[in-house]
């Protein structure tokens, strides 16, 4: 059934942190209501995702309200305390504790609203699909070609997010793939999924490790951390950058020879299946459990074919 939103009960939790709209407006009877719950704006990744899942909501008829949770896996659970109360339509979660979020998710499940989950994997439960990549994969992959393309050893350093899952398990599949025999890893640090954090992380970690020569980046906010850290202390001569996600400056620094390959996903792709998911659950109708979203590795010699996403 679909309901009917009021300004009131919203609080200020959910009318400060949604995009689009500052509290839900009644809605008419025949719209379903679909609500996103985010991890944070501050990523492109993130906002590519609300770009593909608003766009699948307006095709299909719907109203899609996002949740931005600015890295706080509490608000995430709040947020969909509430939207369970409102009665939405269909929920999709971008975890950032997958198994902290799992109490929220079941509540939903029992009040008969589907739920899919994008990116972060959840554990075995009531969701009825996971939507994304395989990270432990993507991130093994990533390293084969930085085995291939680090021919003498080196010593590594890593930037991660280590309040993500979805990032620990990207930093876990690339470590356990390199070679060994060549590679050192020097450390990793934390850049907490926020940009500002990961570049001083970044910047501590070379200094402490001078002799370092590769950099690997975990997320958006990690890989332009490391990137901006490289340039600050002038060392795209001698430091090479691996990690997830384009942005404009992810493309100059391939361009400028010292950013070697980048993990690309296709996050509007994830939105929009979400969204489809949740039109096809809410009907009635069912989805595949895994709906995969595929990755590519992006370098110089093909990064021509992505230049068109930062027009």
């Amino acid at each position: 059934m679909t309901a009917m939103f009021h300004r009131r009960t919203l609080g200020v939790l959910l009318a400060t942190s949604l995009i689009g709209a500052a509290a839900f407006p009644a809605l008419a009877q025949d719209q379903k209501t679909f609500a996103l719950v985010q991890i944070n704006q501050e990523a492109l990744f993130f906002n590519e995702m609300n770009r593909g899942a608003t766009t699948a909501a307006e095709a299909a008829g719907a109203k899609l309200v996002i949740f931005n949770a600015n890295n706080d896996p509490a608000a995430q659970n709040s947020a969909i305390e509430t939207y369970i109360q409102e009665g939405v339509d269909g929920l999709a979660v971008v975890a950032i504790d997958v198994n902290g979020i799992m109490p929220a998710v079941e509540q939903a499940a029992a009040a008969g609203i589907p739920v899919v989950a994008i990116d972060a994997i959840l554990p075995e439960g009531p969701q009825k699909a996971q939507i994304g990549v395989d990270n432990a994969k993507a991130g093994a992959d990533l390293a084969a070609h930085y085995n291939e393309t680090m021919v003498e050893p080196s010593k590594l350093g890593i930037v991660g997010a280590l309040n993500s899952f979805i990032q620990n398990v990207r930093k876990d599949g690339f470590e356990q793939a390199l070679d060994t025999s060549k590679v050192t890893v020097a450390n990793t640090v934390d850049g907490q999924n926020v940009q500002d954090v990961a570049l001083a992380a970044a910047e501590n970690l070379m200094t402490a490790n001078p002799d370092m020569n590769a950099i690997y980046a975990t997320g958006e906010p990690a890989l332009m951390g490391a990137i901006a850290a490289v340039a600050s202390q002038g060392r795209q001569a001698d430091v090479s950058v691996f990690g997830w996600d384009l942005t404009a400056q992810v493309v100059d620094a391939i361009d400028e020879g010292y950013v070697k390959a980048v993990i690309q996903q296709d996050p509007a792709g994830m939105g929009a299946a979400a969204v489809e998911a949740l039109t096809a659950l809410s009907d009635g109708g069912t989805v595949e459990a895994n709906i995969a979203v595929p990755v590519a590795i992006v370098t110089k010699e093909n990064v021509d074919d992505f230049r068109s996403l930062f027009e």
